[in-house]
């Protein structure tokens, strides 16, 4: 078309779609060029400007690598990571939430009742519960995968002292549902400010801080995957998630025990001499 507006630029490229493209192709590249279009249209976006979004997309390309995902930053500091999930949490089962830009696939396999503290300073932490299905049943078989950051704030692909699967595990529960495991208590942390999304972030005033928190994913054949994290109810930015990950049915409490009840049958069951911290989380699943 020749005579292209401002006005009939939207309807133009809609005509420009292929007859035979898949069908939800078309819906989501028609409503995301549209919305770009109103977006323009409506704060009169000036080349400067349009320039700086430019400068944004090609300032998170030059840092991403393997192991710092900043467009999964953005995404997640916009609230759209945590959106996406809201648009597709099952209503009955443990809230989805953001996966984050820092997970290590392929983990170690982790015991029930295993640990990840290893050597690394701080309280420890037990934390057990039991994967079950929106009846109540316990699950058996599934599958947990664990991470966190370290006390130092930083995730294994962050940290250049940390070895790659540090504070990773990936557990199989038995018949029961049940699954266990210490580790350190996690810490609060900013996510990467030196980027990007650092600068989008200060350009509105917002701070980089999340609450601290222990990252589930967790499968099991005839079930909906669910990706979460558990937050523990005194966070001082519990309210201030800078990813808007935390969600009401995802806030736990610690309890702080004497070392005399450390339980049994876990791998630091009779190495625990300081009072410890313990949560219950149980992790509902909806079927698929």
């Amino acid at each position: 078309m020749r005579n292209v507006t401002k006005d009939n630029i939207t309807d133009v490229f809609r005509s420009y779609m292929a007859e035979d493209m898949p069908p939800r192709t078309r819906e989501i590249m028609s409503a995301l060029v549209q919305h770009m279009h109103d977006f323009a249209r409506e704060t009169n976006l000036t080349h400067e400007e349009w320039g700086q979004g430019i400068a944004f997309l090609q300032g998170c390309a030059a840092v991403e690598t393997e192991d710092r995902h900043e467009f999964v930053l953005a995404s997640d500091v916009l609230g759209l990571s945590s959106l996406v999930d809201m648009l597709h949490s099952s209503e009955t089962a443990t809230s989805s939430s953001v996966l984050g830009p820092f997970h290590v696939s392929g983990a170690p396999p982790l015991a029930v009742g295993g640990d990840m503290k290893r050597d690394f300073g701080g309280p420890v932490l037990l934390a057990e519960g039991v994967i079950r299905d929106t009846d109540g049943n316990p699950i058996a078989g599934a599958e947990l995968d664990i991470w966190q950051t370290a006390p130092n704030g930083l995730y294994a692909s962050q940290d250049d002292e940390q070895d790659t699967f540090s504070f990773h595990g990936l557990m199989t529960v038995g018949a029961d549902g049940r699954y266990a495991f210490t580790t350190v208590k996690p810490v609060e942390y900013t996510v990467p400010s030196d980027g990007p999304v650092g600068d989008i972030l200060r350009a509105c005033g917002r701070h980089p801080w999340r609450p601290s928190h222990l990252h589930y994913i967790v499968k099991a054949p005839g079930y909906k995957s669910l990706v979460t994290e558990i937050f523990p109810d005194d966070d001082p930015y519990l309210d201030q998630d800078t990813v808007f990950g935390v969600r009401d049915d995802l806030v736990m409490r610690y309890h702080e025990k004497p070392a005399n009840e450390f339980p049994d049958g876990m791998a630091l069951s009779g190495k625990v001499n300081d009072p410890f911290l313990s949560v219950n989380f149980d992790v509902v699943l909806a079927k698929a």
